[in-house]
């Protein structure tokens, strides 16, 4: 059915990576053309995926990837994702931090897009990505009153990886809770290394952007393996106006695989930077129709 198979490589391979593959290879449309991983973890990726080339260096590759998802830690996006715009690599990345950094990101890799005649697609996943498009829909029918988001129970992803690269953390895992209707409240455990300081580790991490806006309850444990879930729930409501007629309700909720779902969207927004001119996009600025494989007739009378 599809002829020319897009060229798809994964950068990083824990738990949104090694999902990110296996979508990758589940799609009609895509050819897992490599996966770039650490020194320490290269074997043991050889041994899962023995057809696929495993390298430390995307440029090492035998052949030019056309896409590249980045499965990596959101801080590290920026200082990635340019070098390969700029060499023609189209990327996706699932960036979860919002406001000011999710922007100054926006401007960053539009340079690089452009230059390199790419596009990339940032935020890409559950959170932001796919509830974005919803909290946009529910304002397109009802434009007027409020949107609620609220998360959880569930394991963050991007908050349990900045608390463990802090010094003295040997493992953590953050879990995000229901709390009021958009207000995040967290459960961070912590595992500390032998002689760390806990007031000194609590400090700095409650500290960091991704936890200081937050209401943050810290325990300290001696394992977080027995409490790892990766299941996630967010529940968007919005009471709002549609045509001048107040008390339209629009609900949206969901329970999910947090790393696999994020994954599956990765690779969607793979599929979609080919569709695109040159230049960074979020989610919810790209048609929905780019993420879906297939031709344009086909998914209309489908869908449409």
């Amino acid at each position: 059915m599809y002829q020319k198979k897009l060229k798809v490589v994964v950068i990083g391979y824990g738990h949104i990576g090694s999902f990110a593959a296996r979508a990758v290879l589940l799609a009609p449309d895509m050819e897992l053309c490599g996966v770039v991983a650490t020194p320490r973890s290269l074997e043991k990726v050889r041994q899962a995926l023995p057809q696929v080339p495993v390298t430390t260096d995307v440029f090492a590759l035998p052949e030019k990837p056309e896409a590249a998802i980045l499965a990596v830690p959101t801080r590290t996006v920026e200082e990635l994702a340019p070098k390969l715009l700029e060499a023609g690599i189209h990327t996706v990345d699932c960036f979860d931090m919002h406001g000011d950094p999710f922007l100054h990101l926006r401007e960053s890799l539009q340079a690089a897009a452009v230059k390199g005649k790419v596009a990339a697609i940032m935020g890409s996943g559950v959170d932001p990505g796919v509830s974005t498009i919803v909290r946009a829909l529910f304002e397109i029918w009802a434009p007027t009153g409020m949107s609620y988001v609220s998360y959880g129970p569930g394991m963050s992803m991007g908050h349990t990886v900045a608390a463990k690269s802090y010094d003295g953390v040997k493992d953590a895992l953050s879990i995000t809770r229901p709390g009021d209707p958009g207000c995040h409240k967290r459960d961070l455990y912590l595992v500390l290394q032998p002689g760390a300081d806990r007031a000194a580790v609590k400090s700095a991490i409650l500290a960091d952007p991704y936890f200081s806006h937050d209401d943050v309850r810290v325990f300290f444990v001696d394992d977080v393996t027995p409490m790892v879930d990766m299941g996630h729930r967010i529940h968007i409501f919005r009471k709002g106006g549609s045509s001048g007629v107040d008390n339209q309700i629009l609900t949206f909720e969901t329970t999910f695989h947090n790393p696999a779902s994020t994954a599956q969207v990765m690779a969607a927004s793979a599929r979609a930077c080919t569709r695109l001119a040159p230049g960074a996009y979020t989610m919810f600025e790209v048609p929905p129709i780019a993420f879906l494989a297939g031709d344009t007739e086909t998914l209309i009378k489908r869908i449409a």
